[in-house]
């Protein structure tokens, strides 16, 4: 048995490779799963593919990707948990057309699809949309605070979702891309800025009376957690969801964290807890459950922010496109049915 992988063995390079499993990997406790489509998690795989980011313990060759969709192929006649045709949504298993897992790591990585409302390019997007979730979980928003998605690309799309589910008001968002900013209104939002703007904090600031009360930073940018430092209200916080990984710059501590008591919250996936929802942090797998509740009830929409699904074959030119455009499209898919 063989399965089809997208490898990076040096940075910006890619290419599809065709891998046999080893002998012996699938046994009577293993799940097949066949992966049909896989999300592009564009800010996080460029860091990695550009081998310049900071990056801990990342290292060539590796496999990218963690956010896939697709249909349990075959089990071990031990196996409980799964059986031949369940929809599932997977984390951390790569860009590949297959993978085997025993059935302790399936029922920790897969989560089963039970709403046919959900379609697999949707649920493909799983894992990506519980970290905008997460952060949005962490701000332990009240009805009828303002918050402010700062960076409007996939995360930031269901950061306006979710926040606008948490009963915020106004939700306002920030890029640069005016095609993202109107993106966002249709997902949500209630007014949008452009942060290039040199009078950008003083419009947020003005429209909110004084200044927000919390904000999703998505962007992973220090130039964007400063600016959103002015905009906050005395006593607001600040969640970070987009990854800061090349530092830049100073914070003035003192002046814009610590004289207006902002609260500034990591929210980083690997703070989740492994077991046992809490209040303000829910296991991956509950978030994954709760995205696909969403998209059934017709609470969230993920369709909208789809715009291109490729064949791995054309994965070097997907990320020609992401390292050199400044603004590239959102909802990327690969589609491995294709192969």
């Amino acid at each position: 048995m063989e399965y089809s992988v997208l490898m990076a063995k040096e940075p910006g390079k890619i290419r599809l490779e065709k891998v046999p499993f080893p002998e012996g990997a699938f046994t009577d406790d293993s799940v097949m799963m066949k992966i049909c489509k896989s999300a592009v998690s564009a800010g996080t795989e460029c860091a990695w593919l550009s081998g310049k980011a900071n990056n801990a313990g990342n290292t060539f060759p590796y496999c990218p990707g963690y956010s896939s969709a697709g249909i349990i192929e075959k089990v071990g006649k031990n196996v409980k948990s799964f059986v031949p045709g369940d929809r599932v949504a997977a984390f951390t298993v790569g860009h590949r057309s297959a993978v085997i897992l025993s059935e302790e790591n399936a029922r920790a990585k897969l989560c089963k699809i039970t709403d046919e409302r959900v379609s697999l390019k949707e649920a493909a997007f799983s894992y990506i949309s519980t970290f905008p979730m997460l952060g949005v979980r962490k701000l332990m928003i009240e009805m009828g605070e303002s918050v402010m998605i700062a960076g409007l690309g996939i995360l930031g799309q269901f950061a306006v979702q979710y926040a606008r589910l948490r009963g915020a008001a106004p939700v306002l968002g920030c890029d640069m891309d005016p095609a993202r900013r109107a993106l966002a209104l249709k997902m949500g939002a209630d007014a949008v800025f452009d942060p290039a703007e040199p009078d950008f904090t003083e419009k947020v600031r003005a429209f909110c009376g004084k200044g927000v009360n919390a904000v999703v930073e998505v962007t992973g940018k220090a130039v964007a957690l400063r600016q959103a430092l002015r905009y906050t209200a005395r006593m607001g916080r600040i969640v970070l969801t987009g990854c800061t990984r090349v530092p830049e710059g100073v914070i003035d501590f003192y002046r814009d964290v610590h004289l207006p008591g902002i609260t500034i919250i990591g929210a980083h996936t690997s703070t989740r807890p492994e077991v046992d929802s809490r209040i303000g942090a829910w296991t991956t797998l509950d978030d994954m459950r709760t995205f696909h509740r969403f998209i059934a009830m017709g609470r969230i929409d993920a369709k909208s922010l789809i715009s291109h699904e490729y064949s791995p074959r054309d994965a070097q030119k997907v990320y020609d496109m992401l390292l050199t455009s400044p603004n590239p499209p959102l909802g990327l898919v690969y589609d491995w049915s294709s192969l």
